[in-house]
């Protein structure tokens, strides 16, 4: 399933939706969609096979837990398409990014746009942080560090069968403060997992403010090399160097692109939060009203009109 629009144009709507949603409700995960929307446009647009969605465009709403009698539970993998051997699988791991996700979504085509109006509304699927009956998540992640490695569950077991479909995750730096990242990365490198490949957003921020304040990771892709993997550095932002990096010879083990990103990209004005960026509440409305005006301008757009608005 590929869209008509080029990967550049999607990621430019995945910002402005984000930009949009942000707005209207006080705050939201700006930078998020800064960093990571070619990330997500070109696994979306370019790189997954994935089957056409198999759920309904407009979200249904939380269907409760897998229960014997409850016939109404799904995983929100259906807006990825069926989990059919030669097609891809995709696991979202950083759950906070589910914003992003949803944004990607509606500019492929695969989730209507009414479905935002049920963003982290009770009792609806469509929550702030994904969970797996969120639209295209598969699992629960919302513990950071445990989506490479139950990626490479997946991933191994899919190789087993023989099946041609890889297993894609896409995470966060910040994930590899846990020491389960690593575990997946040996685990998928002794069992000769090479149908697994993730891109991880590196823009050096964590909740706290600037990773290096927080905890220190050192050099990533020494470390991955270490660990078995095989690990190629990109510019988040150079969709060339994304399409390149993908080819990078890898057999026998898992291969990680480090995309390394701006938390600002297409948002400049969010300088001024620095390094308060993970997740973005306006401080007044004097703050909100000048973010909508300046970053409006940045992703030329008109500013967002929304209730009290001055």
């Amino acid at each position: 399933m590929r869209n008509e629009r080029s990967t550049e144009e999607i990621a430019l709507g995945i910002r402005r939706r984000v930009f949009e949603h942000a707005i209207r409700n006080n705050g939201g995960y700006l930078s998020q969609a800064c960093s990571a929307a070619e990330q997500m446009a070109w696994l979306y647009n370019e790189e997954l096979n994935l089957g056409a969605p198999t759920l309904p465009m407009v979200p249904g709403p939380f269907a409760g837990v897998p229960a014997r009698g409850n016939d109404a539970y799904r995983t929100g993998a259906g807006y990825n398409g069926p989990a059919e051997p030669e097609l891809d699988r995709l696991f979202i791991a950083p759950a906070h990014y589910a914003l992003v996700a949803y944004a990607t979504l509606i500019e492929v085509g695969r989730m209507a746009p009414e479905g935002l109006d049920m963003f982290n509304k009770d009792g609806s699927s469509v929550e702030m942080i994904g969970a797996e009956h969120s639209p295209g998540m598969e699992v629960h992640n919302g513990t950071l560090g445990i989506g490479l490695s139950t990626a490479a569950g997946l991933a191994w077991g899919r190789k087993r069968r023989g099946e041609p479909g890889r297993t894609w995750v896409f995470m966060s730096d910040g994930e590899v403060q846990e020491g389960q990242t690593w575990e997946a990365i040996a685990a998928a490198a002794h069992h000769r997992i090479d149908n697994l490949y993730a891109i991880m957003d590196v823009n050096r921020q964590q909740c706290d403010g600037a990773m290096s304040s927080v905890m220190d990771v050192g050099d990533i892709k020494s470390k991955i090399e270490q660990f078995g993997g095989v690990a190629v550095r990109v510019d988040a932002h150079k969709l060339d160097q994304i399409r390149e990096a993908v080819k990078t010879p890898h057999r026998g083990k898992p291969l990680i692109i480090l995309a390394n990103s701006s938390p600002f990209r297409g948002m400049p004005s969010l300088q001024l939060r620095f390094p308060g960026l993970h997740y973005v509440r306006f401080r007044s409305e004097k703050e909100r009203s000048g973010m909508n005006r300046e970053i409006a301008r940045s992703l030329r757009v008109d500013p967002v009109a929304y209730e009290g608005a001055h």
